[in-house]
């Protein structure tokens, strides 16, 4: 079957390979990059993994600094954002630094 009908996959470009599990697997999934008709657009952002618990979608932290002019010192805050993680995708841990890159919005949270 494979031979007859190969699986039709992408380059997303910006210096990110294809995963071989998104060339050779058998998952179906309409919002992967790779192999759905989603762009990779926007910023590319990092952030450590803090929750997956959901179903290919996890939560990431994201820790910044904010300057307050008042004492001209930084202060630590951080924002929590739901990204979709594709089944290509499989050694993802809890405590992972990992990077996303945005597009189009792919629920109410996930953007």
């Amino acid at each position: 079957k494979n031979k007859a009908n190969p699986r039709w996959y992408k380059n997303i470009g910006l210096g990110f390979k294809t995963p071989r599990e998104a060339i050779h697997g058998t998952y179906i999934d309409k919002k992967c990059p790779f192999t759905g008709p989603v762009n990779i657009r926007g910023r590319i952002l990092t952030g450590v993994v803090k929750k997956m618990k959901m179903q290919r979608t996890i939560v990431i932290r994201r820790d910044y600094l904010h300057f307050v002019k008042k004492y001209r010192r930084f202060e630590k805050r951080h924002k929590n954002l739901s990204v979709h993680i594709s089944p290509c995708f499989r050694d993802v841990n809890v405590g992972d630094v990992v990077t996303v890159g945005e597009c189009r919005p792919l629920s109410k949270t996930v953007r």
